[in-house]
């Protein structure tokens, strides 16, 4: 017996594929739930769609029905009426059909997809009523997403480019799950994550800073498949995204957690201390107010090494609690965060003890717009627990603000952009106007600010670093005034409330 096998599909088929899948939402559900919906329905076309390829391989073998369904010869398992062609014959209660098929398959795989469906309202039938569900269902029935017609690596990249699409139709939600990519590829080759290591993300949203090093170490020819990928996301459907997405670019050796980092941290180790990591890359959430601070003073997990820092922002708590991740040994982290963290006043003797530390390896300020749908300036932070000889109680500084293009209304670093950076990044040393090295004590000698324009450029060497360059004045201002506003509106809307009585 032979199979035909499907046509392949193209990346511009399956983007268009995929896309028309949003637009038949349109209208019911906000840009920003889009993903909580179709993400889980791809998902489940595929592994129905893969259970097919695989029982037909068996079938090739065997020439046995029942043992082409034997559970070994397939990845998943998909109970009876679980399967995508069984919920095709629903006509009635379709999201009921939909949830049940869902859970069943979780059940069914409880080692592997536990969750992985997330939370969407299916049931809800002012949202989404049963001719939307069956149009959808009809829709992605259109194409068959086999391994042989969709390679992992190319649905992998459909998944991407979806993500990336929901990001620009939700806007200011998109920041919540979608990280610049050609910023992460940039982190990820300066942490030259190697075969067998392990790789955390405290904050993974769908997981794309964990995927970049699994492509780095295929981009290279290098054994990708023993990485050990760990991720934790506080928002359910979010993590659920992640798993599918690891799934999706075959990824099976991936644990994403879903829960609040801070509060409860999920991965210890034996003796429940924090576990530690070869690699770390993040993208933690800015500023974040709604933390418990008064927890932290007392962290079970001593990652409040440097200190405590100010309830309005949690910036610092990510900060230590990565800095705490690290392995000993082989650990070394790139988080993103926004330029405040350099030399805010109110967490100066943070920053002192970071700075001490020598975890500090580097600082590398990056142009506007990198934070999705935003125009604020990012900064990649380099930390390294066992630096190189020559590396130590030195840090470098690199002011790439101008490495950046913009096209479309999007920012991105071009290929030439990251190799600049990587490349300064390497070498380590100073380049007029665009690197330096500073010692720990030079550092202290300004009073442990890490604003980037007081070591790199003219700027700096004019003023002998002594004081504050106009756009760090202008950055402290724009935060106070920032402080300001918010604590005003506190007030008024007390006095609102006040009034109402």
């Amino acid at each position: 017996m032979t199979t035909t096998s499907p046509k392949r599909i193209t990346q511009r088929e399956l983007e268009s594929y995929l896309w028309g899948a949003a637009v038949l939402l349109r209208g019911l559900i906000d840009a920003g739930d889009y993903k909580q919906y179709i993400f889980p329905l791809v998902f489940l076309k595929r592994i129905s769609d893969v259970y097919d390829e695989e029982h037909a391989a068996a079938l090739e073998v065997y020439g046995d029905e029942e043992l082409a369904d034997l559970r070994e010869n397939h990845r998943f398992a998909i109970p009876n009426g679980a399967h995508w062609a069984d919920l095709r014959k629903v006509t009635s209660n379709v999201g009921t059909a939909l949830k049940a098929a869902m859970r069943s398959i979780e059940s069914a795989n409880p080692d592997t997809l536990t969750g992985v469906f997330g939370d969407g309202e299916w049931t809800n039938k002012d949202l989404l009523p049963d001719s939307t569900l069956s149009d959808l269902i009809e829709h992605f029935s259109t194409k068959t997403l086999s391994v042989a017609a969709l390679p992992e690596d190319e649905l992998g990249q459909g998944y991407e480019y979806l993500i990336k699409k929901f990001a620009d139709d939700s806007g200011h939600t998109a920041q919540e799950f979608y990280t610049n990519r050609t910023l992460v590829h940039l982190m990820t080759m300066m942490l030259q994550p190697e075969p067998g290591e392990s790789v955390y993300d405290p904050t993974c949203g769908t997981g794309g800073m964990l995927i970049s090093t699994v492509a780095e170490l295929k981009r290279q020819g290098k054994e990708w498949r023993n990485l050990r990928l760990y991720g934790q996301e506080l928002n359910y459907g979010t993590s659920a995204i992640a798993k599918m997405n690891l799934f999706l670019h075959g990824i099976t050796d991936g644990h994403i957690a879903h829960g609040d980092t801070l509060a409860k941290p999920v991965f210890l180790d034996t003796h429940g201390r924090l576990q530690t990591f070869d690699v770390v890359l993040a993208n933690p959430p800015y500023s974040i107010k709604n933390w418990n601070r008064a927890a932290f003073t007392k962290d079970p997990h001593g990652r409040n090494m440097w200190g405590v820092p100010p309830q309005g922002r949690a910036d610092y708590a990510f900060f230590q609690h990565i800095a705490k991740s690290l392995d000993p040994k082989t650990g070394r982290a790139a988080i993103l965060f926004p330029h405040g963290v350099l030399f805010r006043r109110e967490e100066v003797a943070l920053r002192e003890a970071l700075v001490k530390s020598d975890l500090l390896e580097a600082v590398i300020g990056l142009g506007p717009g990198l934070f999705y749908n935003s125009p604020m300036e990012a900064v990649v932070i380099i930390l390294r627990a066992t630096k190189p000889a020559e590396r130590r109680g030195k840090v470098l500084f690199i002011n790439a603000v101008g490495e950046v293009a913009r096209e479309q209304a999007q920012s991105f670093l071009r290929d030439t952009h990251q190799t600049k950076i990587l490349g300064a990044y390497q070498s380590f040393t100073g380049d007029d106007g665009f690197a330096a090295v500073a010692t720990v004590d030079q550092i202290g000698e300004k009073g442990h600010s890490l604003a980037i324009p007081l070591y790199v450029g003219s700027a700096a060497a004019a003023l002998g670093a002594t004081i504050e360059p106009v756009d760090v004045v202008l950055a402290n201002w724009r935060e106070a005034a920032t402080t300001a506003d918010s604590a005003i509106g506190g007030v008024l809307a007390m006095l609102r409330a006040e009034v109402a009585r």
